[in-house]
């Protein structure tokens, strides 16, 4: 079981070690097929991904794209649901290979969550190993005044969004509020989104992740939103410690190709 007072957060073992070129990548628990969850997860370890984030499906899952929204619906329709998920990855730290140490974070929507119970769903979390949670609908504030205390009770970052409308102000104060590393949402669309930029658009997203830089912020920064392939990593690492790929990595696995195959594209020369 991981907790707040017993074990050291692997999301900050991993910035420690790594402060650039960390590589986080989505896949939605339950996809392409109900059991594929653990074999998806090891395999990234094993394949060299920094960090994972397990999408949670969600009827309604607002900040996400066409792709992501698809494999949510398939995930659902194969009987996912947050329950089964744990039941996937119970003793997963038991594991060989990298899986062990690999930070696992959960993303999803509030709802389904407060459903299956707050505390428990952090008891959970706790004892299979999670690390983080991403929850793009949870108010800061509520966070702030009724979930905090909870999360750090079970050792659980919790890890927020900000986008090019974020303001200054929010942003420094979601940079007190949470831990783990900031979620820099590389524009104000949904994830997946790879369509050409004008030379107008590109030019206001890099004064953006300057800004961002310039913020000197106490949390690692990771920009999502649109990464697919190793160019696109690469631009997003010179502004910020890491970043995270997702659609593009849910069109691979629909295709059937292997896990080692989409994580060498990105990281080996």
């Amino acid at each position: 079981m991981q907790t707040a007072t017993t074990t050291k957060n692997r999301i900050d073992s991993l910035f420690q070690k790594k402060t650039n070129g960390v590589l986080t990548i989505y896949f939605t628990a339950g996809f392409p097929k109900l059991d594929d969850t653990r074999r998806i997860l090891v395999e990234l370890a094993d394949a060299g991904t920094d960090l994972i984030e397990i999408g949670m499906p969600f009827s309604d899952p607002i900040a996400d794209g066409e792709t992501i929204q698809y494999s949510n619906k398939i995930a659902l329709d194969n009987g996912m649901s947050i329950k089964k998920m744990f039941e996937q990855l119970e003793g997963i730290r038991n594991e060989a290979g990298n899986i062990k140490e690999t930070p696992i974070v959960l993303m999803g929507y509030l709802n389904p969550v407060l459903q299956f119970g707050i505390e428990n769903f952090c008891k959970k979390c706790s004892e299979i190993g999670i690390d983080g949670l991403i929850l793009p609908d949870l108010p800061l504030f509520e966070y702030e005044l009724t979930y905090k205390s909870v999360f750090k009770k079970y050792g659980l970052h919790t890890i927020f969004l900000i986008t090019p409308q974020t303001s200054e102000e929010r942003i420094k104060k979601i940079d007190a509020l949470s831990n783990g590393f900031v979620y820099m949402v590389s524009s104000n669309s949904t994830t997946g989104n790879t369509s050409a930029k004008s030379s107008e658009s590109s030019e206001k997203q890099s004064d953006y992740f300057k800004k961002i830089k310039t913020l000197q912020l106490k949390n690692p920064t990771q920009i999502g939103f649109g990464i697919s392939d190793r160019k696109s990593f690469e631009q997003a690492i010179s502004y910020a410690n890491g970043a995270i790929i997702g659609s593009a990595f849910i069109r691979h696995l629909e295709s059937g190709k292997m896990v080692k195959e989409f994580v060498d594209s990105i990281i080996q020369k």
